[in-house]
């Protein structure tokens, strides 16, 4: 699978998305939280520097998400049988994208009260 052609491995890539589209309701969620931030810095018109730390926070949370998707499915694959270890790891790893969720919020909150005078 290595030292394929960009397009073959855009492809794969779009397929990761839209699988994690398809199998998980947070990401759903987390996008459409992402297109309501986009919506939000169309309409104020922000500095560049908001928009460019609000669309950095979104692409981390969905990083974080579809890392946190990929790993809960190796994990699946590898071990089908409940495990705690199994089970702390991904505990961790969905802790991982509250974190980010968490600092997204509070970016957005900041942006809320320097742009809408608060």
């Amino acid at each position: 699978m290595k030292n394929q052609a960009f397009h073959r491995r855009f492809r794969f890539a779009f397929q990761g998305l839209v699988a994690a589209w398809r199998g998980e309701a947070s990401f759903r969620f987390q996008c459409l939280a992402c297109a309501a931030v986009v919506a939000v810095l169309i309409w104020r018109r922000p500095e560049p520097l908001w928009w460019a730390l609000l669309l950095t926070m979104c692409a981390l949370v969905l990083a974080a998400e579809l890392f946190n998707t990929a790993f809960e499915a190796a994990l699946d694959l590898l071990h089908p049988d409940y495990h705690a270890a199994v089970g702390v790891a991904k505990d961790c790893a969905a802790g991982a994208v509250l974190v980010l969720s968490l600092a997204s919020a509070a970016v957005f909150c900041a942006f809320v009260v320097d742009n809408f005078k608060l």
